[in-house]
């Protein structure tokens, strides 16, 4: 008899084709099949629906799909997540948890699957979806009667926002459990901020069902904003941005002819850089910026952008701040980050 282990890895390729073809019934056949083989529930969830769903995200970054392509995929991801909830069926008897994304968090998939898998252990499970304005959650708050929030989020650069949102759930005595990306793939923004953290649904289920532990959390270390680089850089964001595109388009002068779609999308990576700076600055780690950059520069040479542009808008982005201290220096690992061609000092040859 095929154990749970052969019968995801047999039918992953398959499921996998579906997402590719935007095959929804097909797809809800492949779980449907784990299900009544006796995969439980969760597993089918976890070791079927999200890694496919993160394989998805690598064929949009290395520009395998398009993002129409990756849109397709993750709606049929959601079907699937809806179809086994419901063949599942679980009724909870303990607390409820509250489960939203960060304001200006629109990757909800990741916290729907943590909602599917609290509500699978006996949570009832409240999930407000994408992009959950603070004030918007604490209302809900008010209005019932919630064990914990579960927060998610997938970017690094919404740490800032994500710090506020704790704090105001907090300030309505609400527990609160992060998880995402963008906490660092070891927790280690959550634990600046602050919060409790957990790296997948099973573990947040375990953490929220121990409420001392739950609440046992340091202090945020954050005595480090008290320079006013963080609130500076963000109210200078837009003139930042025109600076910026102001020297890209002297040195690059084919930049004037951009189509709109084109100049929309450099205007988005050069205030991306800012961005993820701002949320360096606000936990005062460099290598989040320094990840980002790599990261960036990933995304970029599979779409045809050379390193070097990436160096030289850093470049820019020190000298302009060079009265940042903390700013210009985050900025400089990351320029030192990148390939040996792509780096300010490392002209590419003639």
């Amino acid at each position: 008899m095929a154990t749970t282990e052969t019968s995801l890895a047999a039918l992953y390729p398959r499921y996998l084709h579906c997402l590719a073809e935007a095959d929804e019934s097909a797809a809800i056949e492949v779980a449907r099949e784990l299900l009544e083989a006796g995969v439980p529930a969760d597993r089918v969830l976890l070791d079927l629906v999200a890694p496919a769903q993160a394989e998805v995200g690598e064929r949009w970054a290395r520009n395998e799909w398009s993002v129409a392509q990756e849109h397709a995929a993750t709606h049929v991801s959601e079907r699937v997540v809806a179809a086994v909830a419901g063949y599942a069926n679980v009724r909870g008897d303990r607390g409820r948890i509250v489960v939203a994304c960060m304001d200006g968090e629109w990757h909800a998939l990741p916290a729907r699957l943590v909602a599917e898998v609290l509500r699978l252990q006996g949570w009832q499970v409240t999930f407000l979806g994408a992009s959950v304005p603070a004030a918007h959650l604490v209302s809900y708050l008010h209005r019932h009667d919630a064990y914990a929030v579960a927060l998610a989020c997938a970017l690094p650069m919404r740490l800032p926002q994500a710090h506020r949102m704790i704090e105001a759930c907090r300030r309505s005595d609400v527990p609160v459990v992060v998880g995402g990306r963008g906490f660092g793939t070891d927790g280690r923004w959550a634990r600046r901020l602050g919060v409790a953290w957990a790296p997948d649904g099973p573990t947040a289920a375990d953490l929220l069902a121990d409420e001392r532990a739950l609440r046992a959390t340091a202090p945020a270390a954050l005595a480090h904003l008290a320079d006013d680089e963080y609130p500076s850089l963000v109210s200078r964001r837009g003139e930042l941005i025109d600076s910026a595109l102001a020297d890209l388009t002297r040195r690059i002068p084919a930049t004037r002819d951009y189509t709109p779609a084109q100049l929309d999308s450099t205007v988005s990576d050069l205030g991306y850089i800012l961005d993820f700076l701002a949320a360096a600055l606000y936990v005062d780690d460099g290598s989040l910026f320094t990840e980002f950059v790599d990261w960036l520069v990933t995304i970029l040479a599979s779409r045809g952008v050379p390193a070097t542009a990436v160096g030289a808008t850093l470049r820019h982005y020190a000298v302009t701040l060079h009265d940042f201290p903390r700013a210009a220096a985050f900025l400089a690992a990351g320029a030192a980050s990148l390939p040996a061609v792509g780096r300010p000092d490392h002209p590419p040859a003639a």
